[in-house]
């Protein structure tokens, strides 16, 4: 019998309805699901926003970000990853947890954002495998295509300082912090100016 090259990692959900709550994913090239204490710091930046928001979660990796977010009271949660056992995985997770508040696509995250929803989305998370030039062209089409409500909270991950990112002009950056190479950042949308001002 093959033996599976693959490994299985472990995700806790660290709050809310599910606490504790631990789920397995699959091993994949390019994965940096998110630490726990960096997840913690990132949901209580959100504490005030999260309960009843639209979740976008665009590269949805080990489902960690999804599944918090709905545990601590998103009313919504759609997740989009182009591998299909990510997929599989975490709808699996959410069967689970029989919860019907979360939709999962295997699409690529960039050909989603081409077209508009049917309505914007309140907190968006943004972490993109890294060296693959992913993360602006999604910010850029997250601004122009109609995804985000007007005070929207975009967090991405990044190899590159926030500052030195070229981000739309009216995404104010919140918060930020740093762990071994990687920029963990929290950035507010403000309404641009009124058509016809």
């Amino acid at each position: 019998m093959k033996q599976s090259k693959t490994r299985q990692s472990q995700l806790r959900i660290i709050a809310g309805e599910w606490r504790s709550r631990r789920f397995s994913f699959t091993e994949q090239p390019g994965l940096r699901p998110t630490p726990d204490r960096v997840r913690e710091t990132l949901f209580n930046w959100l504490s005030a926003y999260i309960e009843g928001a639209r979740c976008l979660d665009l590269f949805a990796g080990s489902g960690a970000l999804t599944l918090e977010a709905l545990s601590r009271g998103a009313a919504t949660a759609l997740s989009c990853d182009l591998s299909r056992e990510v997929v599989e995985t975490l709808r699996g997770h959410l069967q689970t947890l029989q919860c019907e508040r979360g939709e999962v696509r295997q699409q690529d995250a960039l050909s989603l954002l081409a077209s508009s929803p049917e309505t914007p989305f309140d907190v968006v998370f943004l972490d993109p495998p890294f060296h693959q030039d992913l993360l602006i062209p999604a910010c850029t089409a997250l601004e122009a295509n109609g995804w985000l409500s007007t005070d929207a909270l975009i967090y991405t991950e990044s190899e590159t300082a926030p500052d030195r990112l070229p981000h739309p002009p009216n995404w104010q950056l919140h918060r930020q912090k740093k762990a071994g190479q990687v920029w963990y950042s929290l950035w507010q949308r403000h309404e641009t100016q009124a058509l016809g001002v």
